[in-house]
C-alpha cells in the first residue's frame, strides 16, 4: 500500500484555524473578565486603593475653594469689608456703680415688717459695657465714641484675630461724644480717611461694627442727609452736626466706621433714635480727626465760646415777641439772642437780650449753627467783628472769644 503524507498547505491551513480559535477563546475570556471586574469594582467601591487617598483630595479641593472666594470679592461691599474689617474693633469697658437702693427698703419700720424677707444688695456693682471702634494709626490710637468709654476703670480692646489688649484712655470729650484709646501693639492695620465734606447725598454708606455683641456685623445704606445739628436729632447738649443714614446702626454700633464705597471713612457711628426705624447718625470724620488730634496731644479739648443762647428770626417768632413780650423785631434775617450768660465773653463784649447778629466777621448770618461753626473755628482769645441789630439801628461789636467752661 502506498503510504501518503499530509500537503503543504494543510498544516497551514489547521494552524490558522487554530490561531483564530486561540484569539476567540483569549477574547471571550478577556471579556469575562472584565465584565467581572465591572461588577466587582461597582459592587465593592469601599476595595478601592488610590494613590491619593480621597479624604485628602476632598479637603484639597475645599481649601483651594476657600481661597479663591476670599481672594475675589462678590462685590464693592465685600471689597470694603476684606480690606477695614481687620481694623474694626470691639471695646469693653467696666465702670464701679452704686447700686439703687429703694427708699422703702431702707424704712425701718418697712425693714422691722419683712425682716429677712428683704433681699440684700451690695452698695456697688460692676457694670459693663460694650461698643465698637477703629485703628487709626499701626502702633494702636483707637477712635470710638466718649460715651463707650465714659466713667470707664478698665478698658480692654479685643481685635479682629482674636488678641484682647488692655486700652488707656487718651482723653475724651463728651461735647462731641469723641474719645481716644491706645493698646500697645505693632503692625496693627488701619483705616483710610475720606473726607465727609465731599459727601453726597445717596452715595453708599457701610457700617461695620458689634451691635448686641455680635462682632464684625456689616450693614449697608446710603448717606440720607449731611448738617443735621443735634436739637435736631434729641442731643442738644452735644456741639456737632451729623451724618444722617439708613445703614442700620443698633447699640453697639457706636464708634465703629461708617465707610464710603471705597472703604474710607467718612463718619464715627454714634447716635439713633429710639423707636426709629431706618435713621442713624455718625459724627463727620473731617470734625473727628479735628478732635482727636486735640485729645491725642493735650488729652482734652478746649471749645471756643461766645455765651449767648440763641434762635434763627420766623413769622411765627416775631409774632409771639410781640404777643408776650410787647418786644417788636423788624429784620427779617439775622440770629436773635435769646439770653446772655453772666461773666460769658458777650456779656463783657456789651451784648444784650433782644440783640440781633446780622454778620460776624463781614459774613451774613441767619441761622445759630452757622454762628456756631465761626465761633468754633476761631480760637479762644482771639477776637470777632460782629454786626448787631439794635433798636433798629446797626452797630459793631467786638468780642474776644472764650474757652467753654467744663461745666
Amino acid at each position: 500500500m502506498k503510504k501518503t503524507f499530509p500537503s503543504e498547505s494543510q498544516p497551514q491551513q489547521s494552524s490558522t484555524l487554530w490561531q483564530k480559535a486561540t484569539a476567540s477563546f483569549s477574547l471571550m475570556l478577556l471579556g469575562g473578565g472584565i465584565a467581572l471586574g465591572g461588577h466587582y469594582i461597582i459592587n465593592s467601591p469601599q476595595r478601592i486603593v488610590a494613590s491619593t487617598p480621597i479624604k485628602e483630595i476632598t479637603q484639597n479641593k475645599r481649601q483651594q475653594t476657600s481661597s479663591e472666594v476670599a481672594i475675589v470679592p462678590q462685590n464693592f461691599v465685600t471689597q470694603v469689608v476684606n480690606n477695614v474689617g481687620p481694623a474694626v474693633v470691639r471695646i469693653n469697658a467696666s465702670r464701679t456703680v452704686e447700686t439703687q437702693i429703694p427708699e422703702a427698703f431702707q424704712d425701718p419700720l418697712f425693714r422691722n415688717f419683712f425682716g429677712s424677707q428683704i433681699p440684700s444688695m451690695p452698695d456697688r456693682q460692676i457694670q459693663r459695657g460694650a461698643g465698637s471702634g477703629f485703628i487709626v494709626s499701626s502702633d494702636g490710637l483707637i477712635l470710638t465714641n466718649a460715651h463707650v468709654v465714659d466713667g470707664a476703670e478698665s478698658v480692654t480692646v479685643t481685635l479682629k484675630d482674636g488678641r484682647t489688649i488692655d486700652g488707656e484712655v487718651m482723653g475724651k470729650d463728651n461735647l462731641t461724644d469723641m474719645a481716644v484709646v491706645k493698646i500697645e501693639a505693632e503692625d496693627l492695620p488701619i483705616v483710610e480717611f475720606g473726607d465727609s465734606e465731599a459727601l453726597q447725598i445717596g452715595e453708599w454708606a457701610i457700617a461695620i461694627g458689634n451691635p448686641l455683641g455680635l462682632d464684625n456685623t456689616v450693614t449697608t445704606g446710603i448717606v440720607s442727609a449731611t448738617g443735621r445739628n443735634s436739637m435736631q436729632i434729641g442731643v442738644g447738649d452735644k456741639r456737632i452736626d451729623f451724618i444722617q443714614t439708613d445703614a442700620a446702626i443698633n447699640p453697639g454700633n457706636s464708634g465703629g466706621p461708617l465707610l464710603n464705597s471705597q472703604g474710607e471713612v467718612i463718619g464715627i457711628n454714634t447716635a439713633i433714635i429710639r423707636n426709629a426705624q431706618g435713621l442713624g447718625f455718625a459724627i463727620p470724620i473731617n470734625a473727628a480727626r479735628d478732635v482727636a488730634e486735640q485729645l491725642i496731644a493735650n488729652g482734652k479739648v478746649e471749645h471756643s465760646f461766645l455765651g449767648v443762647r440763641m434762635t434763627n428770626i420766623t413769622p411765627e417768632l416775631k409774632e409771639q415777641l410781640k404777643t408776650q413780650y410787647n418786644l417788636e423785631v423788624d429784620a427779617d434775617r439775622g440770629v436773635l439772642i435769646v439770653d446772655v450768660l453772666p461773666n460769658s465773653p458777650a456779656a463783657k463784649a456789651g451784648l444784650k437780650q433782644g440783640d440781633i447778629i446780622s454778620a460776624i466777621e463781614e459774613q451774613d448770618v441767619s441761622l445759630p449753627k452757622e454762628v456756631q461753626k465761626i465761633v468754633e473755628k476761631t480760637r479762644a482769645g482771639e477776637n470777632l467783628d460782629l454786626a448787631i441789630i439794635r433798636q433798629n439801628q446797626t452797630i459793631d461789636l467786638g468780642v474776644e472769644v472764650g474757652v467753654l467752661p467744663n461745666s
